[in-house]
């Protein structure tokens, strides 16, 4: 049995926990960059005000970035890297969903560094370069819950120059503080919590069907599974409810522990090429629109991690065939598409049609080719093709 376990972010988790940002917790600087989506919406519901009010309370100065896209691009990220070292900040706080966060901790490379942020991405046409004067500590305060990222050190950032949308990176990119308060998620509409629960929910999943599955990573997963089927279609129904936010924010900060101890699958690698494309699908959508397919596919020819998922699902396992029993996860995924809304969403509905299927599938081995070598199952380019010509239907 070999584990490995890292995970060096203080997860400051509960309704209510955003108010100790100005009292109990010690942060890692003076002066923060902010970083929020270019939306508007953390001046419009008031938490950006309540944050910076919070940091002068705990004796730091800040000031705000506030450019980034729901995709965020490469342009924005090396703009705040700039900003951030022109306003002597000496560390990044991402405030908002994943986009704000995953951009605080590109920034946070950047800013102490020459060059350009991609300079040193490990993937696609990155520079994949050492990063000489390490990373800025980063601080995240998320109003959402989907991706994972403020309990990983993962993040995603589009170039589109080249049209790629690449996951990075490593030990120095997890956030020293994480504050997850679901206070702060009862704003966030239906079809958004749906994505973004979605989100969470396939991290789970691919977390635990990779090859990099281990012990500890398994109970995190299953239990996150089964709080998202449980609690997010509650959440999509009635986004005042906070018991069922809390629920699926937990699920959220167990997956991004998935994230950090297991990994991804090709699944996430073919969305990052949809939405590199079309940078109008939002990643949770474009997850739930290639789900079915892609986990029949994977499910057909390495079963064996199924069964346990779809009873993390509430499935009842009895009486089926143990060839019957995988394909009880896909009943109970396209249960929980229908629970939360999703299933009148498709390919057709972005303008995307079987034309765009070969450049979705190599542009996939392309940008993200490493979490295909840990798919239980190891794809060739035609047959992501062939997926995406499912997904996508007629």
């Amino acid at each position: 049995m070999n584990i490995d376990f890292f995970m060096p972010t203080r997860i400051v988790f509960g309704a209510g926990r955003l108010e100790e940002l100005g009292t109990a917790i010690d942060l890692p600087g003076k002066k923060a960059l902010i970083v929020i989506g270019a939306g508007g919406s953390m001046r419009r519901l008031g938490y950006l005000e309540r944050v910076v009010k919070l940091l002068e309370k705990n004796g730091v100065k800040s000031v705000v970035f506030d450019k980034v896209l729901p995709n965020p691009v490469l342009a924005h990220v090396d703009e705040g890297a700039e900003f951030c070292r022109a306003n002597n900040c000496d560390f990044v706080l991402g405030l908002g969903g994943g986009s704000p966060i995953d951009s605080a901790k590109a920034i946070a490379v950047g800013a102490p560094n020459p060059g350009s942020y991609w300079d040193y991405v490990a993937g696609g046409s990155g520079g994949g370069k050492p990063i000489p004067n390490g990373v800025l500590p980063i601080v995240a305060v998320t109003t959402t819950a989907g991706t994972g990222t403020e309990a990983d050190p993962w993040l995603v950032i589009t170039n589109p120059k080249t049209q790629e949308k690449v996951g990075f990176g490593n030990k120095y990119t997890f956030p020293v503080i994480s504050i997850i308060d679901p206070e702060l998620m009862l704003s966030v509409p239906p079809s958004l919590t749906a994505y973004q629960g979605m989100d969470a929910f396939f991290h789970s999943v691919e977390g635990y069907i990779s090859v990099k599955h281990q012990s500890v990573s398994d109970p995190f997963a299953l239990e996150a599974v089964r709080l998202v089927t449980k609690y997010l279609p509650l959440a999509v129904k009635n986004g005042n409810d906070l018991d069922a936010r809390t629920q699926v924010a937990w699920a959220n900060t167990q997956a991004g522990f998935v994230e950090s101890l297991s990994s991804n699958t090709a699944h996430h690698s073919m969305e990052h090429a949809v939405s590199a494309f079309y940078p109008e699908v939002a990643h949770g959508a474009g997850l739930i629109m290639t789900s079915v397919a892609f986990f029949t596919y994977v499910a057909e020819r390495a079963p064996e991690r199924f069964p346990a998922l779809a009873e993390a699902m509430g499935m009842d396992l009895s009486g089926m065939s143990d060839t019957e029993k995988p394909f009880a996860f896909i009943t109970a995924l396209k249960k929980l598409i229908s629970d939360i809304g999703m299933t009148d969403l498709s390919f057709s509905s972005f303008g995307i049609t079987k034309k765009d299927s070969m450049r979705f599938a190599e542009k996939s081995f392309s940008s993200m080719a490493r979490l295909f070598t840990l798919t239980p199952h190891r794809f060739t380019v035609d047959e992501v093709k062939e997926v995406f010509d499912r997904a996508i239907g007629d």
